[in-house]
């Protein structure tokens, strides 16, 4: 396989963009922002990228910071595969590192009904084209245009209650109240050009391609990522007490390639006509394409983000947030009936022209790159090279 180049990961306009992430090197991970030389190491003045996003004017900060190149974004991406890596050079990094990684969940009409799906079926792959029919057919009609708490889904509500369909996806898609969950630990996330891991146990599986918030602890939302949030479809729909299992596997939260900073060149409006598109091509000859337009979320991103932070939970290193998928796996991968799941060696590409490209191979959680740098890592790392303060 082939695994992407520069040009291939960028956003259209990366020469008016804010571009921060982190990179591996021989010292330890550091934070980097991509400039015309290369990739600088801003670390002395950002230790972490939870210290810079946390700076009341991230970007006008990082403008004034300077530090070593430590490679051209050619020479990060070329060695970070790991089956090619040589751990004598850079590589790049998940460009988070101290947030709680949160993800929103049934943000999307379709992706709501394929969650009802999933329970109704009980993780039977041979049953969703039968229920799914049999819903589309009791809704009668397009949940597109409905405001989640408003009279007219609590109307529908009565209507599925009454017909004996109503469904706890359904009570977070159309009801006031968001699903929100914790998707992975702190420092667990992947960024591009690596594995992702689907668990070995599933039979039933998809990526979600989702664009990811950045938000510091006091609530701005100062930029923004592109995401894979993995979902197990056969164990999330057993039970949704199972979504722990379901979400929260090695190496199955992905973010990419670089968090690009909100300034005069983007905006939160910028971001809100993102559309996302998503490409899987499977070693066997395999091929699917989808998109996302993030105009048909059913909650605004800002709404989302007020129901995660607040005076009932505070975030002191602030969030990411995954803001949920309209992408509905519903077409044949290998046998009629039984819509699409993952093979192993799946390459995936969710792609924004604003916010580049993230690509991920697919793999076992117990074959890809084992997580073991965490929290107590990290500090030691920036102690022993003096970049506490």
């Amino acid at each position: 396989m082939t695994w992407p180049a520069p040009r291939d990961i960028l956003p259209v306009d990366a020469d008016r963009a804010t571009l921060v992430g982190r990179a591996w090197t021989r010292e330890g991970p550091v934070v980097v922002v991509l400039r015309p030389e290369g990739a600088v190491d801003v670390s002395r003045t950002f230790p972490t990228v939870r210290a810079l996003t946390e700076h009341a004017d991230p970007v006008a900060a990082l403008a004034a910071a300077d530090g070593p190149v430590i490679g051209t974004l050619d020479e990060l991406l070329a060695n970070t595969p790991p089956e090619t890596r040589d751990d004598a050079r850079p590589w790049l990094l998940s460009p988070i590192d101290l947030h709680v990684v949160k993800a929103a969940g049934v943000t999307f009409p379709v992706s709501m009904l394929e969650r009802v799906i999933e329970e109704r079926a009980r993780g039977d792959q041979d049953a969703a084209a039968t229920i799914r029919a049999e819903i589309l057919g009791t809704i009668g009609g397009s949940l597109d245009d409905l405001k989640p708490g408003s009279p007219e889904a609590s109307a529908l509500k009565d209507l599925l209650l009454e017909r004996g369909w109503w469904s706890q996806y359904l009570e977070v898609g159309i009801g006031p109240d968001a699903e929100v969950f914790t998707k992975a630990p702190v420092l667990a996330t992947v960024g591009t050009n690596v594995d992702v891991g689907v668990h070995p146990a599933s039979k039933w599986n998809n990526p979600e391609p989702e664009v990811v918030l950045v938000v510091s602890s006091d609530a701005r939302i100062v930029g923004a990522s592109l995401g894979n949030d993995v979902n197990l479809r056969d164990v999330e729909g057993r039970s949704a007490l199972l979504l722990g299992k379901a979400k929260d596997n090695n190496a199955s939260a992905s973010v990419g390639p670089f968090i690009r900073l909100f300034d005069d060149a983007y905006t939160l409006d910028d971001l809100r006509a993102s559309v996302v598109s998503l490409t899987i091509d499977g070693a066997d000859g395999y091929r699917l394409d989808g998109t996302s337009e993030l105009a048909r979320i059913s909650r605004d991103p800002a709404d989302l983000v007020a129901q995660v932070v607040g005076a009932h939970h505070g975030y002191p290193d602030g969030f990411v947030l995954y803001l949920g998928t309209m992408f509905a796996p519903v077409d044949d991968r290998d046998v009629p009936g039984r819509g699409f799941t993952h093979h192993d060696g799946d390459l995936v590409r969710i792609a924004e022209p604003r916010l580049g490209a993230l690509v991920n191979r697919v793999r076992p959680t117990d074959a890809a790159e084992p997580w073991t740098f965490g929290i107590d890592a990290l500090y030691r790392s920036l102690a022993a090279r003096g970049l506490l303060r």
